[in-house]
């Protein structure tokens, strides 16, 4: 079995917080339908001028200007990458993101909070320029295998590696036939990100993209329909394929996907006679299980 590419062919910290790399904003735009509550925002950066290299799956760090409260520099955020590592122009010259608004409510006085970093990208022109550090991250990177059967679940900006993922299989290795399934879930259709970009995937054989919109559809029993739920819907072939000693599983955004997703594997393992917590262990033994969720 092969596994994802070694450390060493990782670039890691390549810029750092006491020397970051200041790139240049040259596309910004909003992902989500006008009258959508949820801001999201497609940030490309220009990156020609740097030695910033990068792969499908790591992130980048975000230093926002300003000061905290205590009158200390605001903390380094990370962003999942959302371009293959040719960067979206296909020469290794732009680097994407995209960056949800990040806004909460205190339930006792209504007051509204913004995300600092979040607020601060999402709040950028053209022309702008951000302090970048990294990249960073080894363990959810795109398998280096031929052929390989690739199973991604995500929710909302979750979907930022899996473009990368998509974008580098179905534009630089074009001659591979392994299975790609993305399941992506939001809370409406007016959510749905890189939504004609996506579909356009599916002409490729062996691409599926399958959505869940929760506060516009229903499961089985009659609750609001998740992204775990249409997983499950498909999960006796996801099952199939997760046999094959090929086939990787993603999971990419909120924080308590994997549950159901658990749960819905291990009724289809006892079906079939197999012990899931040893076929589970197996898989993250092969690093073919990752989970990366906020």
């Amino acid at each position: 079995m092969t596994i994802p590419s070694t450390a060493q062919e990782i670039p890691s910290n390549i810029y750092k917080p006491g020397a970051p790399l200041e790139a240049r904003v040259i596309d910004h735009y909003r992902l989500t339908a006008p009258d959508s509550p949820n801001d999201v925002c497609h940030i490309v950066y220009d990156v020609s001028a740097s030695d910033l290299k990068y792969v499908e799956g790591q992130s980048i760090g975000v230093l926002p200007p300003g000061e905290d409260a205590n009158g200390k520099p605001h903390k380094l955020r990370l962003y999942s990458i959302a371009s293959p590592g040719v960067g979206d122009d296909g020469h290794g010259k732009t680097l994407t993101v995209c960056v949800k608004r990040a806004i909460t409510v205190d339930e006792a006085t209504g007051q509204e909070y913004h995300g600092v970093c979040s607020s601060y990208l999402c709040d950028l022109k053209v022309g702008d320029t951000s302090k970048l550090t990294g990249p960073v991250g080894k363990a959810f990177i795109m398998p280096d295998q031929p052929n390989a059967n690739l199973i991604m679940v995500a929710t909302g900006t979750g979907i930022a590696p899996f473009r990368a993922f998509l974008s580098k299989r179905y534009k630089q290795l074009q001659h591979e036939t392994g299975q790609s399934w993305l399941f992506f879930g939001a809370q409406t259709r007016k959510d749905f990100l890189y939504e004609a970009e996506l579909k356009a995937y599916q002409e490729n054989a062996g691409c599926q993209v399958i959505t869940a919109f929760s506060r516009e559809e229903k499961n089985a029993q009659g609750n609001r329909m998740y992204v775990q739920h249409r997983l499950i819907e498909h999960g006796e072939t996801l099952f199939e394929l997760l046999k094959q000693p090929e086939t990787y599983l993603y999971i990419c955004g909120l924080r308590g996907m994997e549950a159901g997703i658990l749960e819905g594997f291990q009724e289809i393992a006892q079906r079939q006679g197999i012990d899931w917590n040893v076929f589970f262990d197996t898989l993250k033994a092969e690093k073919r299980w990752h989970v990366e969720v906020y």
